[in-house]
């Protein structure tokens, strides 16, 4: 992988590049808020733990975002191009969901707290599926590293706005304020997107919607190892995932510090180590190369979860959540820097939304759908795992507690390590195309 031509000053300043970061930040801007943000709200209202946990499960949409995306492929609204109407349609949606969830009472009304938090996610998945392929299709093969870094970088920027931002807020002018705030700034969005360049080149979109459907599945199943690749994008932030699908919940309810705290302790340490992390992960992916910096970065991000292991063995300790806070998530940026341009490296422009989607759905399966179980491991209790009704998986576990609960995660971080070295020549392959 080569340095962006004309260096990495030149490629920030171009119109695709940041574009790449102010959408970045139009992505991140609605994931907390029926997530993290919303956990800290039932936290601060002693709703019991397995509720919270349940509640994991609105971000399920971005696991299945795959499923609507050729509809966007196939598809193109009459304003705007090919991707920019529907981003604009998404985020106008995203701003009315946003304000309506902020008006509900979740002590009187949990179910229309779940419904509307499900449909947050739904919109802002969707939003993520044209996004994605949007720069998927402007970035030019030589500024996806930097594209992908600057990505991060916007996108973390909105969630510490739509996080730590807002958990501050809510101790100033409660929820419903932060939530109606939080839905203007979806809002303003808006001219992010009026503002992003077009693509370079013409792409003929699928002629049909079974074509967008079957096109891309046929396309990336030819490939060589297909399946053994789709396994990489499920382990590879596996462990990491599972750390932290209850770690608000855990550093308030599991270690004690108050909402306050983790907004503008937590979640600022959070965005400064991110920060650090995705530019640090950047230059070091043109040096290291794809492989090296999936392996590396992997490694550490799969060691830093015991770090949360330590802080739940010492207790309520402000020095040291700041440590593995920041130790984490400046890993987690390093991380989503590579995963990112891995992802994009491996999907066709003609089905970017659906390719992309999909991909990046199967990454999120363990956020999705492990909130439930590692709330019973850390408690105790009876886990049952149904589809349709029908129990697939059932069993009672005895109480980990924290401590033991994210040494487990750590171990959970290995086998996907181990593919990615398995896979090694082809991820090399991947790089060099």
């Amino acid at each position: 992988m080569t340095a962006p031509a004309g260096g990495w000053r030149q490629a920030i300043s171009n119109p695709r590049v940041v574009a790449a970061m102010t959408l970045g930040f139009a992505s991140g801007l609605p994931f907390n808020l029926p997530q993290g943000t919303l956990q800290a709200w039932l936290s601060t209202l002693d709703i019991d733990l397995k509720t919270i946990g349940w509640f994991t499960l609105a971000s399920a949409p971005y696991t299945f975002k795959f499923l609507w995306a050729p509809f966007v492929d196939r598809y193109a609204l009459p304003f705007l191009g090919r991707r920019r109407g529907w981003i604009t349609l998404f985020q106008a949606l995203l701003a009315l969901a946003i304000g309506a969830l902020g008006l509900q009472s979740p002590g009187e009304a949990i179910y229309a707290v779940g419904a509307l938090a499900l449909f947050v996610a739904f919109l802002s998945a969707s939003q993520d599926i044209v996004i994605d392929a949007y720069r998927t299709d402007t970035l030019r093969p030589e500024e996806r590293g930097i594209g992908s870094t600057v990505t991060q970088l916007g996108w973390r920027l909105a969630s510490v706005v739509s996080g730590a931002i807002a958990l501050v807020m809510s101790d100033l002018v409660g929820w419903r304020n932060t939530y109606l705030a939080m839905a203007a700034l979806m809002a303003a969005t808006a001219l992010f997107t009026l503002f992003a360049p077009e693509p370079e080149r013409r792409i003929v979109p699928p002629r049909t919607l079974a074509e967008a459907v079957t096109g891309p599945l046929r396309e990336f199943m030819s490939r060589p190892g297909a399946w053994a690749m789709l396994a990489l994008i499920i382990l590879y932030k596996f462990g990491d995932a599972f750390a932290l699908s209850l770690s608000t919940a855990f550093l308030i309810k599991g270690v004690g510090f108050s909402a306050t705290e983790v907004g503008a302790i937590s979640k600022t340490t959070n965005l400064v180590a991110t920060i650090f992390g995705t530019v640090a992960g950047g230059v070091l992916f043109v040096r290291l190369g794809l492989f090296r910096s999936l392996m590396v970065f992997g490694l550490l991000q799969a060691v830093t979860n015991l770090l949360y292991a330590l802080l739940a063995s010492a207790g309520r300790d402000m020095g040291l959540m700041v440590v593995a806070v920041g130790f984490d998530n400046f890993a987690g940026g390093m991380g989503a820097a590579a995963f990112g341009a891995f992802v994009m490296a491996l999907c066709d422009a003609r089905f970017s939304a659906f390719q992309f989607a999909l991909l990046s759905s199967l990454s999120t399966i363990a956020r999705s759908f492990l909130g439930p179980l590692a709330a019973v491991l850390v408690e105790g209790g009876r886990f049952t795992g149904t589809l349709f009704g029908v129990e697939l998986l059932g069993f009672t576990a005895a109480p980990l507690g924290w401590q033991n609960f994210f040494v487990v995660t750590f171990f959970t971080a290995l086998p996907g390590l181990a593919l990615l070295w398995w896979l090694r020549a082809r991820v090399r392959a991947v790089d060099g195309g």
